[in-house]
């Protein structure tokens, strides 16, 4: 099955999130804090990262920084879901190299699985 890494340091959201996908057949992978998600990125090569901006120890836009300038990750699709909706922040994510920006407020979780789906079957070119 798919592997999905959530970085996410709202444990409450991790868990909505993750049952979520757990459900829809997902092998689901979590981390709190950026320093562990991007350990968790180089060690376990996920096929789609759902990465927040707000984390502690180092930041979304950081860790997207790092996972583009690594060879051995730099393909694994990252998709932003944070709270920042400024036009600014999704300007950088998208330039930093997320494949999709979403904004928690303004997205259902219902559409969680279809849009995961979506990115790594871009990904794999298929």
């Amino acid at each position: 099955s798919k592997r999905i890494l959530l970085i996410e340091d709202d444990k409450f959201l991790l868990k909505l999130y993750s049952d979520k996908l757990t459900r829809e057949g997902y092998a689901v992978s979590m981390a709190i804090t950026g320093e562990e998600g991007l350990g968790k990125i180089k060690q376990e090569k996920p096929d789609l990262v759902l990465l927040d901006i707000i984390l502690p120890q180092k930041n979304g836009f950081d860790i997207l920084r790092e996972i583009k300038s690594d060879d051995a990750v730099k393909h694994i699709p990252v998709v932003i879901l944070t709270n920042l909706g400024q036009e600014t922040d999704i300007k950088t994510g998208m330039e930093l190299g997320a494949t999709d920006y979403l904004v928690k407020t303004e997205f259902s979780i219902t559409k969680l699985p279809e849009i995961v789906n979506k990115h790594i079957t871009v990904a794999r070119g298929a």
